[in-house]
């Protein structure tokens, strides 16, 4: 009996993080509480912020330096660093 609860209590707890980490996928990055900027070829695969390339949400880029992907950096930040820019190419 021992075994078999602690089984179901893994299932149950596998399944409830399989939902969360679903449901973060799914969310477009939260504007930030500073003044920002969408800056464009800087993110790294993974570590996007939103919207481009065929996909909605945060953390999907396929590569790095995409310059369709963006990241919310302080405003004028983004003119500063080498191969970036304030629109998508």
């Amino acid at each position: 009996m021992h075994t078999r609860t602690r089984l179901i209590a893994t299932a149950v707890g596998g399944l409830l993080a399989l939902a969360q980490a679903g449901l973060n996928a799914q969310q477009p990055a939260p504007a930030p509480k500073f003044e920002a900027e969408r800056c464009f070829g800087v993110a790294r695969a993974g570590k996007n912020d939103c919207a481009a390339n065929g996909h909605a949400c945060q953390g999907q880029a396929k590569r790095d330096h995409n310059p369709r992907e963006w990241l919310f950096l302080p405003a004028g930040t983004c003119e500063r660093v080498v191969g970036a820019s304030l629109a998508a190419k």
